[in-house]
């Protein structure tokens, strides 16, 4: 049995025009005749990638995340902010600028919707396996120079996310996947596989201011 209202947006507001998010403020029609204020931020939507090297190994990053106030290990990762650029295009870039490798495979594991009660942002988390160096010169913003790159054996890395000391959401929900798929349970998709929660909304609308 599925829900059958058609949840139409009445008017829209918006609040907010950042350079990586916005924050609008739609009125929606609701089931019982009414309407309700829906706070949405939008963005640009991003990935993150699962490297695995030959000895079953993930590369993680600890980096500083400013909301948390504290760094966190997580996948490399970054915006979809290239006008054009494929999913796995942007997220070999990421994978070559955070932690200077390339890869020969690519997957596709999970789609992660971060916060669907309030943003639309949705992380596309890639398999990578093939790992090489891929040349990169040193980074030069004070965040990037800041990152720490270290290998844990999967296994290790499932443990972390069990033990709470890995908690962002598409770091997590990837390295599940590629436990599952490392063992035979499960197999990933293609690169190009059907997305079609990507978030386009805010990057047309800067597109268009621009």
């Amino acid at each position: 049995m599925t829900g059958r209202h058609d949840f139409q947006v009445v008017s829209t507001k918006d609040i907010h025009v950042g350079r990586v998010v916005g924050l609008r403020l739609d009125e929606v029609s609701m089931p019982g005749g009414g309407t309700a204020m829906r706070e949405v931020v939008e963005h640009l939507g991003a990935v993150a990638v699962v490297a695995l090297d030959e000895e079953g190994r993930v590369v993680l990053i600890h980096q500083y995340r400013h909301p948390l106030g504290h760094r966190l290990w997580e996948l490399p990762a970054g915006l979809l902010d290239v006008d054009g650029e494929a999913p796995v295009a942007s997220a070999a870039r990421e994978l070559a600028e955070e932690v200077d490798l390339k890869a020969e495979e690519w997957a596709t594991l999970v789609d992660i919707a971060a916060s669907p009660g309030f943003t639309d942002e949705v992380v596309r988390v890639f398999l990578a396996r093939g790992l090489s160096p891929a040349g990169r010169e040193e980074p030069e913003g004070d965040e990037e120079a800041d990152i720490v790159v270290q290998r844990f054996p999967l296994a290790e890395a499932v443990a972390m996310v069990l033990r709470g000391e890995i908690v962002n959401g598409s770091t997590s929900a990837g390295i599940l996947a590629a436990q599952l798929v490392q063992t035979g349970a499960a197999t990933p998709r293609p690169t190009d596989a059907p997305w079609p929660d990507q978030p386009k909304s805010f990057a047309k609308r800067i597109k268009d201011r621009s």
